[in-house]
């Protein structure tokens, strides 16, 4: 019994101390976010003496933070949904189908997932330039979709790897046709898988910053997190409102996450437990 007990603590102490470690900035972030420019210089770690909210509404609104996050918003959520309808295509595809090349296409998907950005990025840029897609939302939502589309149907791949082929077999015998399978069976069994890799891609895409400033360097067009990067610059001698605006970027992550936590945990081990 006390072996066991000593297997807990071992086991504990440390997931504690990487809970703290991840929680802190967070709570930091905040402290100072709602400080004034004084209590900042004076002391940046103790609690603020009155809560100003004035700060988060002046990176809200003087900032550019609230045109930021619109960009993010819409190029997020157009990224996402073609991920999940191309990667769901893509998987079902490489799973259930079998056509000339599919296994060199399927060592193809896992083969980009090793391939850095910073290989791609100036090929990718050219291309983007000759197409006339720099500064663009289109260009920016492709770049995405280029990026990790392989992490996606390789994702789904695996998922629907495990789905028992006899349903893929009765689904035909009812007289669905290959795009009846997909859409009729495949795609809502696969919903769990898709609420993960839906999550995960956008939390790739909000959080990134070298694509969005290789794509949309002009400043009406930034994301999110390339314009929070900005006001570093901006406000150095105004901590108070940076920190603002980097707490206005994580929350939509950390909201996401609390209200998903359990959908992704099950998405994640679905296909390792399924069948």
């Amino acid at each position: 019994m006390a072996g066991r007990g000593m297997t807990r603590w071992v086991v504990a102490v440390p997931m504690a101390v990487l809970a703290l470690a991840t929680v802190y900035p967070l709570l930091f972030t905040a402290n100072v976010a709602v400080k004034t420019r004084r209590e900042y210089v004076l002391d940046r770690f103790s609690p603020p003496g009155s809560w100003n909210w004035e700060n988060i509404a002046t990176a809200w609104t003087t900032a550019g933070v609230s045109r930021y996050f619109l960009n993010s918003a819409v190029v997020v959520t157009c990224s996402v949904a073609l991920l999940l309808l191309f990667g769901s295509m893509a998987g079902f595809a490489l799973a259930r189908l079998r056509f000339r090349g599919s296994s060199a296409v399927r060592l193809g998907c896992l083969a980009a997932l090793f391939i850095p950005f910073q290989v791609i990025m100036v090929p990718l840029t050219r291309v983007m330039a000759d197409t006339g897609l720099v500064d663009t939302y289109p260009g920016l939502v492709l770049a995405y979709v280029a990026q990790f589309l392989p992490f996606t149907a390789f994702l789904m791949t695996s998922y629907y790897s495990t789905v028992p082929p006899d349903i893929v077999d009765a689904a035909r015998i009812d007289g669905n046709t290959t795009y009846g399978v997909y859409w009729r069976i495949m795609l809502p069994m696969g919903a769990p898988a898709l609420i993960s890799v839906g999550v995960l891609d956008a939390l790739f895409c909000w959080n990134d910053v070298l694509i969005a400033l290789l794509v949309m360097p002009s400043a009406d067009h930034r994301t999110l997190m390339v314009g929070v990067t900005s006001l570093r610059g901006q406000y150095s001698d105004d901590i108070p409102v940076f920190a603002s605006g980097v707490l206005i970027a994580a929350v939509p992550v950390l909201a996401v996450y609390l209200l998903l936590q359990r959908r992704i945990a099950d998405g994640v081990t679905a296909g390792a437990t399924k069948g």
